[in-house]
């Protein structure tokens, strides 16, 4: 595989969400998934993928939405290839707004919706900019909305243990040594450990553990761009051995972590 030129932004926790700006004229990604929202818009060329046991396609001017922690790949259609800009968009950033209400799901994972493309093509357009927070806060409010007027979601909320929820995500954040146990997690909530689970999922669509092994890929990203060996990176990064980070690095991303890091080196995008 072969794709073009990449321009990351890769944003610290709180920042703006991660941009990707790519183009792809032959082979394919891997199926994998990621636990944050996929905002994508195709700019040229026939962006197609698998997602929820269909084929999908994605043209210029709609909108992918892709639910987190849902499998997913991308390919090409024909010779052309495609070209895309994406957003990845974290739960907890939209729970911002929802402040507890359901994550939005569009089960089609495509969208003609003008209201949506409009708003997600502004907040895209703000995550490559300089601009103040308000904006950001603002395009992300107004992305949100859509979402959830496309998806057809009631507003309603449940209760859930906010708090303790994002005091176990900021923990996880802190990629925390090998043998982290829901008993930790459930002794920094504070409640029953399997009622932290749920109340984690709803609010930032994955599970704790799935939470942290993407946490774990973010910092061995971050060594294997420093220039550490693959080996290395996996351990600092808390795998257990190189073949566990080789599998949930593939799961997570659709490449391999040697393909992404030469990707890296020749500035191409592998996701």
């Amino acid at each position: 595989m072969q794709p073009g030129p990449e321009n990351r932004n890769d944003s610290p926790p709180g920042a703006k969400a991660e941009l990707v700006e790519a183009c792809l004229r032959e082979g394919a990604f891997s199926p994998h998934r990621h636990d944050t929202y996929t905002i994508a818009l195709t700019t040229t060329g026939v962006q197609s993928f698998n997602y929820r046991g269909e084929n999908r396609r994605s043209l210029p001017g709609q909108v992918m939405v892709l639910h987190p922690d849902e499998v997913h790949d991308g390919y090409c259609c024909d010779e052309a290839g495609f070209s895309y800009r994406a957003a990845y968009l974290p739960p907890a950033d939209v729970q911002t707004v929802l402040g507890g209400a359901p994550l939005p799901f569009l089960s089609n994972g495509v969208s003609a919706d003008p209201a949506l493309a409009t708003a997600a093509l502004r907040f895209v357009e703000m995550c490559a900019t300089d601009s103040e927070p308000l904006g950001y806060q603002d395009a992300l409010q107004q992305l949100v909305s859509a979402m959830q007027g496309c998806a057809g979601q009631a507003q309603a909320k449940r209760t859930v243990n906010t708090r303790a929820v994002m005091r176990v995500r900021d923990f996880l954040d802190s990629v925390p040594d090998p043998g982290t146990g829901l008993d930790q997690l459930e002794a920094i909530a504070g409640y029953d450990r399997w009622q932290l689970s749920r109340d984690f999922r709803w609010l930032l669509g994955t599970s704790p553990y799935r939470y942290l092994q993407c946490r774990r890929i973010e910092r061995a990203r971050q060594l294997l761009r420093s220039g550490l060996p693959l080996a290395a990176a996996a351990h600092e990064a808390g795998f257990a051995d190189q073949s566990h980070f080789g599998r949930i690095f593939k799961r997570t991303l659709g490449t391999t972590p040697l393909a992404w890091r030469q990707g890296e080196r020749s500035r191409t995008i592998v996701l």
